[in-house]
């Protein structure tokens, strides 16, 4: 299997991933805000559309074209101000929306999970953050006279998500567990959504700043 990395690679890389995947960032504050809001289950979906949208990420660096949005001052451009927009969007649905804890119906559960994938998708996909971060941090577990390099950072990226994915789910169910209990305390919560729309509002501010070198 020439995709995999040698041994130390991997451990060091894993490592790495484990630490990065505490950090927080827009995709955790996502899980959080829409758990606490809708539900494990949505946040869940969060998750799947968080977790997609890394291995996109993962492909589009593996087969450079990341290099070539990067390096594109207009793509770039675009994709930051797309992603700052998103973030405060997400910002504003936190307050308008944010407490708003409704029981409801299939059709209308289904249609917010789906959302909540979107929402997930989106906040990696149009955050230049991610991009930069991928294409500088996956290329230092390999080399590049390695002739099997696209398929170990492809085996690196997927291993990231697959790592990852347990702290997600300790993150939604925990939100879940505190959600019953916030809903008989709505100043707290109200506070919450405030707290989320500030960090969304943090995170697109840092958007806009980043450079693509």
């Amino acid at each position: 299997m020439d995709f995999l990395p040698s041994l130390p690679t991997f451990l060091a890389f894993s490592v790495a991933i484990l630490l990065l995947a505490i950090t927080p960032g827009p995709d955790m504050t996502l899980w959080i805000s829409r758990s606490l809001r809708d539900g494990r289950s949505t946040g869940l979906m969060v998750l799947a559309g968080t977790s997609f949208g890394i291995s996109i990420h993962t492909l589009l660096v593996a087969f450079g074209i990341s290099a070539l949005i990067v390096a594109s001052p207009t793509a770039f451009l675009l994709l930051k101000t797309g992603g700052a927009g998103y973030l405060l969007w997400l910002a504003f649905q936190a307050i308008r929306h944010g407490s708003n804890f409704v029981v409801k119906a299939d059709g209308e559960a289904s249609a917010s999970r789906a959302d909540a994938f979107v929402n997930g998708l989106w906040v990696n996909l149009l955050n230049p953050k991610v991009i930069i971060f991928f294409m500088t941090f996956l290329p230092q577990f390999v080399t590049a006279d390695d002739p099997h390099v696209t398929g170990k950072l492809i085996f690196l990226g997927l291993w990231s998500i697959i790592l990852s994915l347990p702290i997600g789910f300790g993150i939604i169910y925990g939100a879940d567990f505190l959600s019953g209990w916030l809903q008989a305390n709505r100043k707290i919560l109200r506070g919450i959504d405030y707290t989320f729309a500030g960090v969304f509002s943090i995170f697109a501010v840092k958007i806009l700043m980043t450079q693509s070198r």
